[in-house]
């Protein structure tokens, strides 16, 4: 029935403008969540969120209720959110332990931890003569159709074919590496709390603000300049100036020009990296100590790699927003043509100094946390983009910024030199929407 009501959908995009119905249809909606959520791999979490078996957190992909969970063979299992009995959700709480077995609620069907069928009350007595018993697949929680891990991040498909995970990924898994690699470990943990917004936006126009290079001198130009005043005063009257405020003031301090400076490598798939390091790599005793125990762990021209990596933020299309630097993570649910939740997540790594994970800390709750006025400066453009897009002041969403200038070598488009603030990564994206939206199915 949709394919009938929209014969041709790469009619809906133009190497440099997309139609606006691809942010506010509904039943478009309804085809993304078919064709690119629920096919392709979708970031679930991270491995140390279940640390011991029987440890699950809920998670949604696409429009399924989904569960990942420690199993008694120590795999991470990820498992559609559904009783095979009746469709009673088996964990109804967002995180926990499960025990040694998973028992539905509603009429005490138990399961192990991988989905398969454990115990069924009255077995012999109620279901005798029937198709249900254990030797029937339907009796057990359906899995998804593959899972993947790389680095401890967790990654589910719910489509039995398609690329692997790596494949997937190419070459921006580097933002696991980084993150990973700063850690003098090779390994990190996350932080339990996680911050969940939800914007009353389509979940592309979120996507497609992470590598817009302009938006930050103008977006957070108030909360940047007013961070810069107080961070001058602290300075004039202490004589250093608290690396906080920088955090903050630099949405002023670096300029629409020192932002064409960068650059966006676009891969395919719709993945995206904004390079140019706002480095916090200061002189101050702590960051002294940690570069110590990372030359400790890995030799000093390793280390000067790792601090070196070229990077502010990597976009893994269609749900995740990840600033290794700053070990900061940001997972992408949609919930409705014009509803999306955020979960956004920070990570410990693993034999740092304190210090380090606090500065990381503080990123999170200045800049990513849902009180900050970073956050809530773009919310507002958002939801304003969303109304905006369901008048009739326009067919179309314009994407030409720097258009034509683009660079392609083996299959990566980068921007030209001096065209940081180009638009090539919603280019990107939209790309790799149509390519989704048209595949074969």
């Amino acid at each position: 029935m949709l394919q009938e009501r929209i014969p041709d959908l790469s009619k809906y995009v133009e190497p440099d403008r997309v139609r606006k119905a691809v942010y506010t249809d509904p039943q478009l909606f309804e085809l993304e969540m078919q064709r690119i959520h629920e096919k392709v791999w979708i970031y679930c979490g991270h491995e140390s969120q279940v640390p011991k078996v029987g440890d699950y957190y809920t998670v949604q992909v696409g429009r399924q209720p989904m569960i990942m969970v420690r199993g008694k063979d120590n795999r991470v299992h990820v498992l559609y959110n559904r009783c095979p009995h009746r469709g009673n959700m088996l964990c109804g709480d967002r995180h926990g332990n499960t025990g040694e077995f998973f028992r539905c609620s509603y009429h005490a069907w138990t399961f192990q931890h991988d989905g398969r069928l454990r115990t069924i009350p009255m077995m012999e007595s109620g279901y005798q003569g029937t198709s249900w018993g254990r030797d029937n697949p339907d009796c057990n929680v359906k899995p998804a159709a593959r899972v993947e891990s790389y680095r401890g991040f967790v990654f589910a498909s719910l489509a039995q074919d398609g690329p692997t995970l790596l494949e997937f990924l190419g070459r921006s898994k580097i933002a696991f590496d980084d993150i990973c690699d700063r850690s003098p470990e090779g390994e990190v943990e996350v932080v339990p709390t996680c911050f969940r917004v939800v914007q009353h936006s389509n979940w592309k126009i979120f996507l497609e603000n992470q590598l817009d290079a302009l938006h930050p001198s103008v977006t957070h130009q108030s909360t940047g300049r007013a961070a810069h005043e107080v961070e001058k005063e602290i300075e004039k009257r202490t004589g250093k100036a608290p690396l906080s405020y920088h955090m903050l003031s630099a949405f002023a301090t670096v300029t629409i020009d020192k932002w064409d400076g960068f650059q966006t490598l676009n891969y395919p798939h719709g993945h995206c990296i904004l390079t140019g390091y706002m480095g916090l790599r200061p002189k101050d005793p702590d960051t002294l100590e940690y570069e110590r125990v990372l030359a400790k762990a890995y030799g000093e021209k390793r280390k000067e790699e790792i601090l070196s990596t070229n990077i502010h933020h990597v976009l893994i299309y269609p749900g995740l927003s990840v600033q290794s630097p700053l070990q900061q993570l940001r997972a992408v649910r949609p919930l409705g043509v014009d509803k999306t939740l955020t979960e956004i997540w920070h990570f410990r790594l693993k034999g740092a100094p304190e210090p380090i994970y606090r500065r990381a800390l503080a990123y999170y709750n200045l800049v990513n946390s849902p009180s900050t006025m970073i956050n809530a400066d773009d919310l507002e453009n958002f939801w304003k983009c969303q109304v905006g897009l369901q008048s009739e002041g326009g067919e179309w969403v314009n994407f030409q910024r720097h258009f034509g200038r683009d660079i392609e070598k083996d299959g990566v488009v980068e921007t030209g030199p001096n065209m940081g603030t180009s638009e090539a990564p919603m280019r990107g994206q939209m790309k790799a929407w149509a390519q989704f939206m048209t595949a074969e199915k």
